[in-house]
């Protein structure tokens, strides 16, 4: 009795000492911990990670625990509902998809001869979960076997998302059209497109009424087509206007040549070097409005005639004109007057000599791109012709120019050129002027730069990458960040899968801007920004074109993705050489 009476106290005063020792290692880790953080130490920071529930998430939102966050902090319930299956090597109609209109209702493809646009309705995320009931993991692909029936399953899942709706015959005369040429208008009604026939006529005799002294010279890079825009009610299913451009040059592929801003369109004529600005109306026809190059107003001609009375012959060319057009010359004044300002400030002439001196090298650069930055401010690109007509081996490293022109008072606001850090420092502020991005609208809300820290950190390490590499420095980073622009209209895509704030994801193989990507090895993980995890992946590997008879180890394989605008649905569209492979990424919860 005595010898557990001793073994007990032995063991509580044990049990005592090892708890004081804990407390006493405890503190000397927390003092630690604190003079760590005290000196600038590392120490150590445990991230906490929200909450990822839906339930939960639902609740903070019906109690308002974040009131005065943005409207576009709802995106975050897009982190539980995502696109988790795929249906590869899915069997779709001979046809060419395109996009998505911006309201997501519809479709919309061109037919395999590329004559037609065919508008499907799109049923919604949910339209073959009966389907889908039986299968389980991520991927329906080809090396699964049958059962279940996963042929019937890609054989049939076209028809049950997308119901042809119109099939609308718009190219005529031999013409096909750009598969890569589409634009909406804000209301989602109509749609723009464009085709293209090569011109066989004698290239030279082009001498029509639009023609001037600064019309670039076609090559067999650069040939001259006759063009035709067409626009199309996605709604009645009808072709409403056309618009034709023979004997030209427009870029039309991902709509380098066209720019549509609400009910303003501009088409940058590059043979004939003149913006055409036309206005869509509510019916859906073009209404001339004005043309820019030779002339910025239009009575200039009767103008000039009335100084250059050979102006009235019939017989006048006006290619023949040893005059400036209008544009270049109001390019050219600004520059002067700037130069010459800037001479008398610091009373040297040095910037007025190089005016001189650069005087004919500006006279020879052509109008290469341009955009709209709203209903009246013109960007437009000019480089030397042997760009203009892609002779030019690096484009975007030869010498060029921006110029910032209002349409209503044809006044030049500013002249940058491609090394401009004040251009650069614009665009990387107030990247969504030159989008065309309005936080208001969620079919144009993209994550950009200027709105996105995360975005905003890719482009600092895009910038100090050229800085770093061999042959880079800044003058290189700030030509290569400025040969995005002008931007192309309606390039960016506005999934809220693709935003930096919700998503993490390699932008190798995929990203916001709407572009073909190299087909990854492994599938697409997206990341969750607020936790680390992974929230879905998306399969769109190699091994899905390797059985293509065209297929090789050097083939170069492409990948163009079409996110839906709003829901869990994304097609992905794989090439290599001429054959295709289309893939459904939807949402999809097993039983």
């Amino acid at each position: 009795m005595e010898n557990d009476t001793l073994i007990s106290d032995y063991s509580n005063d044990k049990c005592k000492m090892e708890e004081d020792k804990n407390v006493e290692e405890d503190k000397n880790w927390s003092s630690l911990s604190n003079h760590s953080t005290a000196f600038g130490g590392p120490g150590i920071q445990v991230q906490k990670i929200p909450p990822q529930n839906l339930a939960v998430r639902l609740f903070h939102r019906e109690i308002h625990l974040h009131p005065k966050q943005h409207t576009h902090s709802q995106r975050a319930f897009y982190q539980n509902i995502t696109p988790n299956f795929t249906v590869t090597n899915v069997m779709k109609p001979p046809c060419f998809l395109r996009k998505f209109s911006p309201d997501g209702r519809f479709l919309i493809a061109f037919s395999s001869d590329q004559t037609s646009i065919e508008i499907y309705k799109y049923r919604g995320p949910s339209a073959c979960a009966d389907m889908l009931r039986w299968c389980k993991g991520r991927v329906l692909s080809d090396s699964r076997s049958d059962e279940g029936g996963c042929h019937e399953i890609r054989s049939k899942i076209f028809d049950r998302f997308f119901k042809l709706k119109h099939t609308v015959n718009v190219a005529t005369n031999s013409e096909q059209l750009n598969r890569e040429c589409s634009l909406f208008t804000d209301d989602g009604r109509y749609v723009i497109v464009g085709s293209a026939s090569v011109d066989d006529s004698n290239n030279d005799d082009h001498n029509d009424v639009l023609s001037n002294n600064e019309s670039v010279t076609p090559n067999h890079r650069c040939p001259l087509e006759d063009y035709t825009l067409h626009i199309v009610d996605i709604e009645m299913g009808r072709l409403c206007d056309s618009r034709n451009f023979k004997h030209d040059k427009i870029f039309l592929s991902h709509n380098q040549g066209l720019y549509l801003y609400r009910q303003t369109m501009a088409v940058l004529s590059v043979k004939h070097q003149t913006i055409h600005v036309f206005q869509i109306t509510e019916d859906g026809t073009f209404v001339d409005v004005r043309a820019i190059g030779r002339v910025c107003y239009e009575d200039d001609d009767y103008l000039l005639s009335t100084v250059m009375p050979e102006r009235r012959q019939p017989t006048y060319r006006h290619t023949r004109e040893n005059t400036i057009n209008c544009l270049k010359h109001r390019i050219l004044v600004y520059l002067f007057k700037k130069n010459a300002e800037l001479s008398r400030k610091e009373r040297n002439p040095t910037h007025l000599r190089k005016f001189y001196h650069n005087f004919e090298q500006l006279l020879q650069f052509r109008m290469w791109k341009m955009q709209l930055l709203d209903d009246i401010h013109l960007l437009i690109k000019y480089a030397s012709e042997e760009v203009v007509t892609l002779r030019a081996a690096e484009p975007n490293g030869q010498p060029s120019f921006f110029v910032v022109y209002n349409m209503i008072t044809t006044e030049v606001l500013a002249v940058y050129s491609n090394t401009s850090t004040q251009l650069l420092s614009l665009f990387e502020q107030k990247a969504d002027l030159f989008r065309n991005a309005r936080l208001s609208c969620e079919s144009q809300f993209t994550s950009s730069p200027s709105n996105n820290i995360w975005a905003r950190l890719l482009h600092e390490r895009l910038k100090s990458t050229i800085i770093s590499a061999r042959g880079g420095g800044k003058t290189e980073a700030t030509k290569r960040i400025l040969g995005q622009l002008p931007i192309s209209a309606q390039s960016f895509s506005a999934s809220p899968y693709l935003d930096l704030t919700l998503f993490s994801y390699d932008e190798k193989w995929v990203s916001v801007m709407e572009r073909p990507k190299s087909c990854a090895d492994h599938p697409i993980r997206f990341y969750g920004r607020d936790c680390g995890l992974i929230k879905f992946s998306i399969h769109a590997e190699r091994v899905s074109l390797s059985a293509l008879p065209s297929a090789s180890a050097t083939t170069r394989r492409l990948v163009a993705f079409t996110f839906h605008p709003a829901d869990p649905f994304t097609i992905s569209v794989q090439r290599a050489n001429a054959d295709y492979v289309v893939n459904f990424h939807l949402r999809h919860q097993p039983c």
